[in-house]
């Protein structure tokens, strides 16, 4: 068997070896659901279900982009800027685009929703470039993009929400619901399972497993490194961006202050407590998405416990510190046997 044939056969079963967090998760839900019920009933009332289910879909897609770039051995740290940049550039854009087309709203949502997956496609690019070019770390690519790019959305807009947004945007979309679920809620479970086929039925999916898992060996192999990061670090860009459209749509306006390090922070934390490893090589979307629900519910509850926001971070933390703690014990455990 050639040397790309057993790379590949390889990358299934070593990311299977961290699946206990597909085993976990769901406990760890269950308890908190559990818990919630004898403290809170409110948490039950069906707009706070809704809020949990839009917020952990803006999350879901964030966290998939995310989980990607770690997989394949690299950070991206500019997620939350890029979810921030997008929504006033789609703002913005809708504004423009209705002078030009007045009256025609298809346009003008075209026309900004184009622009701002466009606004992530180039921050993505820049930074996928930089890493596989010039070899610079991703941690500290995208933190320098993370400062432009904030920067940037403040500059267009000087820190003021950007309105002018065609009502169909915001309500019938933003807003809109479908057989009682936000809209947003069903674009979340379809890019959710177009990943999964991605990371089980492409190409792509399984080199970015091989770069992640050994990048030397994937050369070897005749994988194309630079042309697969890249391709991580735009998919993580444009999925940033659709987020920030999102929020743009329920919210009404664009605004500079969306999404900033708490997302960043976030969606690096659905990923490592959906057990994507630092070390690159191994993670299931699947998991990811169950790690954003799980984040979400437990900010959720903090909030109608009201926990001091300042010591919310502090849970966020923790949470990280045990996933990344188990998968170093399971990762041992493995290497013994």
């Amino acid at each position: 068997m050639n040397a790309p044939a057993l790379a590949l056969r390889g990358m299934p079963s070593r990311a299977a070896r961290f699946d206990w967090t597909l085993a976990l998760l769901p406990i760890l839900l269950v308890l908190l659901v559990a818990g919630m019920s004898l403290v809170s009933p409110q948490f039950y009332g069906p707009m706070n279900v809704l809020n949990i289910l839009r917020n952990t879909s803006f999350l879901t897609i964030v966290a998939l982009g995310q989980a990607m770039v770690i997989i394949a051995g690299g950070f991206d740290l500019s997620v939350g800027a890029v979810v921030a940049l997008a929504s006033v550039v789609c703002a913005k854009t809708m504004g423009w685009a209705g002078a030009v087309f007045p009256g025609n709203d298809a346009a003008v949502v075209l026309c900004g929703v184009g622009a701002g997956l466009g606004s992530g496609l180039v921050v993505g690019l820049v930074n996928g470039l930089c890493v596989s070019r010039l070899k610079v770390s991703g941690f500290v690519v995208t933190l320098g993009t993370m400062s432009a790019t904030a920067g940037v959305g403040l500059m267009i807009t000087s820190g003021i929400p950007v309105y002018g947004m065609p009502d169909g945007f915001v309500k019938g979309f933003g807003r809109g619901q479908v057989l009682g679920l936000p809209i947003a809620v069903y674009l979340a479970l379809a890019l959710l399972l177009v990943m999964i086929f991605v990371q089980r039925r492409t190409l792509f999916g399984r080199y970015v497993y091989a770069i992640g898992g050994h990048a030397e060996a994937a050369v070897v192999s005749g994988v194309s490194i630079e042309r697969h990061v890249v391709g991580t670090y735009v998919l993580s860009g444009v999925l940033a961006a659709l987020a920030g459209i999102l929020y743009t749509a329920l919210v009404g306006s664009g605004q500079a202050s969306f999404g900033g390090d708490r997302m960043m922070l976030q969606s690096i934390a659905a990923a490592v407590i959906g057990g994507v490893s630092l070390r690159g090589g191994v993670g299931r979307v699947e998991s990811v998405a169950l790690a954003a629900l799980f984040l979400t519910a437990l900010g959720n509850a903090l909030n109608l416990l009201q926990v001091d926001a300042r010591l919310q971070p502090v849970f966020l933390g923790l949470v990280m510190v045990a996933a990344v703690a188990a998968e170093e014990l399971a990762r041992r455990r493995v290497h013994r046997v």
